[in-house]
């Protein structure tokens, strides 16, 4: 019994490390997403000037 509950303490350890791992890589993610969403997103391109003569402007 002594040996299962030492194995089941371990084996909670190791989910602890592996959850805090998990988080840390969440926040990581985030951050870089944060930092990508306004390449994936551009600004709209001003519309171009057009050449030429045109009535009605001065």
């Amino acid at each position: 019994m002594r040996e299962q509950l030492t194995a089941n303490l371990g084996v909670l350890r190791r989910l602890s490390e592996i959850d805090k791992k998990l988080i840390e890589h969440d926040v990581v993610l985030r951050e870089v997403l944060e930092r990508l969403q306004p390449l994936l997103n551009p600004p709209p391109e001003k519309p171009k000037r057009k050449i030429g003569f045109h009535p009605g402007n001065r």
